[in-house]
């Protein structure tokens, strides 16, 4: 067990939950062909607010299971990645080769069960699957397919294939948040969260659609589409005044003191923004210098004299202990936080306490995984975890007897390599 969780939190995850509250998505069948993050999030995101999820993989297992591995996995499986176990519970999984002529029969009588296909796959991949929107139409008529690429379906870079990085380097967000000299990635893929909750915003309107017309349609989400939304407010920036901003780092450009300290003993972020705040700060320096120049008369004043204002925070923070300027800032009422480690996350009382995680159980890892529940909460129809994720091919053998195989026809299939 993670340290500092009771053991209240442990819940016995079965392989068919059941719900003790109505969700909106009951009685919704997903089809997840996603792959990696945003696709297999989609859905996740789907089956959290309770639409019945099959993750459709790989026979011998697709890449984002066995990615950042963390666990030896079940029997069949390489290993069990990281990523794989919180973006694919509450999914029943099996294992399909849609390239075969049976296995492109499976997946006919797949769609004609299913309210929503996901797939984040080239377009010459959906076509060769059946994936396509027309093949699916010509299934089921009214089916929402959702998916994901890098750059969309229009443009001179439609048929490229791309990752989280790369659309938000295209986006302007590495230039920004690196150095002057040194563009900086960002550690967590947020381009392909974005994207996923677009994806998942996209479908339920989709349904809410359908259900008042009766018509399905395609939604698509793309990596560089959500990193451009993201990024909107820079580039409106340098298009209406050319401010040709260069990195700085931790530390803010728009306003100020915004960046990253170190006390006596560890670091702390404060975020400065707006006249009040700043107002706040400059009372708890003690010197009007910081009301009374005008290099601080505003947001984006502060910004561009940043590193002087940052420079005096910094002495402020270190004859300090973290704790004491915590303590300081927040009776002040100025933002500011703990810099973490992961190892300090899953130890912090308010992450601890405020009912973000669920232990949960997969075979062959070394203890529960600590899932982070759906990042939205509803007093009415709460999102949950029901079910861990499938192993490999899990669920297989159940979802083709519900299609109309029996046994006889499933060994044969399995034999070669179809399922």
């Amino acid at each position: 067990m993670v340290r500092g969780r009771t053991p209240v939190d442990r819940v016995d995850i079965s392989l068919r939950g059941e719900l003790t509250v109505s969700q909106v998505l009951d009685g919704v069948r997903v089809l997840d062909f996603g792959r990696y993050i945003a696709g297999p999030c989609c859905g996740m995101m789907l089956g959290d607010l309770g639409a019945d999820v099959i993750r459709i993989e790989k026979i011998d297992g697709s890449e984002d299971r066995y990615t950042a591995p963390i666990g030896e996995g079940a029997d069949g499986e390489i290993c069990v990645g990281s990523g794989y176990l919180h973006l694919n519970r509450n999914k029943r999984g099996m294992t399909l080769n849609p390239m075969k002529p049976e296995g492109r029969e499976i997946v006919k009588r797949l769609v004609a069960t299913a309210d929503v296909v996901i797939a984040n796959l080239p377009t010459e991949t959906l076509e060769a699957m059946g994936l396509d929107y027309d093949s699916l139409r010509a299934v089921k008529a009214d089916i929402i397919l959702t998916t994901v690429s890098a750059f969309s379906s229009v443009g001179p870079y439609k048929d490229r294939v791309g990752f989280d990085g790369i659309a938000a380097a295209m986006s302007g967000m590495m230039h920004l948040s690196g150095h002057a000299d040194e563009p900086m990635k960002a550690h967590t893929p947020w381009v392909d969260f974005g994207t996923a909750s677009a994806a998942t915003i996209g479908t339920l309107s989709a349904l809410l659609h359908r259900k008042a017309t009766g018509e399905g349609q395609r939604v698509e989400g793309s990596l560089l589409g959500t990193a451009l939304l993201f990024n909107n407010g820079a580039l409106i920036e340098q298009a209406l005044i050319q401010a040709d901003r260069v990195g700085s780092g931790n530390r803010g450009q728009t306003a100020g003191p915004v960046d990253a300290f170190k006390c006596k003993d560890d670091w702390l972020i404060v975020q400065v923004v707006g006249q009040p705040l700043y107002e706040r700060w400059a009372r708890l320096m003690g010197d009007d210098y910081w009301l009374n120049d005008p290099k601080f008369k505003d947001d984006l004043a502060r910004g561009d004299n940043g590193v002087e204002i940052s420079e005096h925070m910094q002495k402020w923070c270190e004859d300090k202990t973290r704790e004491e300027a915590i303590a300081l800032l927040s009776e002040a009422r100025i933002p500011t936080g703990h810099i973490y480690t992961p190892a300090d996350t899953l130890t912090d009382p308010q992450v601890l306490g405020g009912d973000f995680l669920q232990d949960v159980d997969y075979p062959g890892t070394p203890g529960p995984a600590p899932l982070v529940k759906l990042h939205v909460r509803m007093s009415k129809t709460p999102a949950d975890i029901r079910m861990r994720a499938p192993t490999l091919g899990e669920h297989t053998d159940d979802i083709m007897r519900d299609l109309g195989y029996d046994d006889a026809t499933i060994a044969e299939l399995h034999g070669k390599r179809v399922i």
